[in-house]
């Protein structure tokens, strides 16, 4: 009896650990499926009914306490939130959150490398697919254009998600020293095919990640040589950016636009159309706008799902002609909008205990990853909010599985 119940837990926890490897295949390219399989995960959890495993996990992760605490935020928040409907509307988008235990309680050391590669290859096919429109051998179809040729989800997300794929592909070409010179080439060849794909594509925040994730490497490679890599960062990202700017269309009319946008924000603000089609100069307005709201309520905020009425109200008042959205395009000042200086508290900290899990880490790529996740979604959610979205909060959550998961001796 003993041995059919290990064996049928086994092969539970097995079909958990290959429905992540799913759940990340599907990350850049459905969210049907994606969705699919995290209501599998969910499930599967609740027929196992090992509540108590996943409860040590969760006492024994600061980083899912911070997350939980995060979310309890929002539940919390409802309490003195000024529009319930729209609360609650973010409490359902926020739920992903919930879903880190239950992925950690399926997480396998020995598959870690799967979920990774799984990612990988979903994100070179992505890749395949930009590149084969952006050269007219197919039409564009889904979201893509030849513009901005991303079919599966927008540039704000897709860049960046390739932004990530980018480090993972240098992490595996400068640190796995069991790659063949064969595979190794291949990694180099995607590394820069990634490179080049970032900037033909729209996604801003994703560019500026792309600097972050390099110097990343850079500084991880000579981590004793702080000058050489700092030199080498420099010299190398300055290449990128020169040969990206004369190089692609897009890349060089979104970066003369931002500039002309920053130049010209209080004269567009105060004009007739506002900052329509202005996205930089928006971001600026929403930024200027969203202070005032937090100066008026430091501590708690104005609720979950307070944001919008309480903007409209500062909007109509400072810049009635700017265009009025749902969130910020900063995540940390949503967070302090809705919950104060508690909100920041808790999104902070999530990112804290990342990386200090990451820096006591004796497995190197845990360490390594695990260090560049939480630097890089702390610099993009400085433009947007990068923890609401379905497909960038659930990228954040699925590598936050397995980068942070506390094993043990058994495990």
């Amino acid at each position: 009896m003993t041995k059919v119940f290990s064996r049928s837990a086994f092969n539970v926890d097995s079909i958990g650990s290959w429905l992540l490897i799913l759940f990340g295949f599907s990350l850049p390219l459905s969210v049907a499926a994606n969705n699919l399989f995290a209501v599998l995960i969910i499930v599967l959890w609740l027929y196992k009914k090992e509540y108590r495993q996943t409860w040590e996990i969760v006492k024994n992760s600061k980083v899912v306490m911070a997350v939980l605490l995060l979310f309890s935020l929002h539940i919390i928040g409802m309490l003195w939130t000024i529009d319930v409907e729209l609360g609650l509307k973010i409490m359902r988008k926020e739920w992903m959150l919930l879903l880190l235990p239950l992925m950690m309680h399926f997480v396998k050391r020995e598959h870690i490398q799967y979920y990774i590669s799984a990612f990988l290859i979903a994100i070179s096919i992505s890749e395949v697919l930009s590149y084969l429109i952006w050269f007219e051998v197919i039409p564009p179809f889904l979201r893509a254009s030849l513009y901005d040729p991303t079919p599966f989800i927008h540039h704000t997300s897709y860049n960046p998600f390739l932004a990530l794929a980018i480090y993972l592909t240098g992490y595996y070409m400068l640190f796995d020293k069991t790659l063949s010179h064969v595979q190794k080439f291949f990694l180099v060849l995607f590394f820069f095919t990634m490179s080049i794909n970032m900037f033909i594509t729209g996604g801003r925040a994703g560019q500026v990640g792309y600097f972050v994730v390099v110097m990343i490497l850079f500084f991880q490679f000579f981590n004793k040589h702080f000058f050489r890599a700092s030199f080498l960062s420099i010299l190398f990202l300055g290449t990128v950016l020169s040969t990206a700017y004369f190089g692609s269309q897009i890349f060089q009319d979104r970066m003369n636009a931002a500039v002309s946008e920053i130049q010209n924000y209080h004269n567009d603000k105060n004009s007739s159309k506002g900052l329509q089609y202005n996205s930089v100069g928006m971001r600026i307005n929403y930024a200027v706008n969203t202070f005032e709201i937090i100066q008026e309520h430091p501590l708690l905020g104005v609720g979950t799902g307070g944001y919008e009425k309480s903007y409209k109200v500062v909007n109509d008042k400072n810049s009635p002609t700017a265009e009025l959205h749902g969130h910020p395009h900063n995540m940390y000042l949503f967070e302090m909008v809705q919950f104060g200086i508690f909100g920041l508290i808790s999104l902070l900290s999530i990112l804290y205990f990342q990386l200090c899990f990451a820096w006591k880490e004796t497995d190197m790529l845990r360490s390594k990853v695990g260090i560049a996740l939480p630097i890089l979604f702390a610099v993009i959610m400085l433009s947007d909010s990068y923890l609401l979205g379905h497909f960038t909060t659930m990228l954040f959550i699925f590598f936050s599985a397995f980068l942070y998961r506390p094993f043990n001796e058994t495990d």
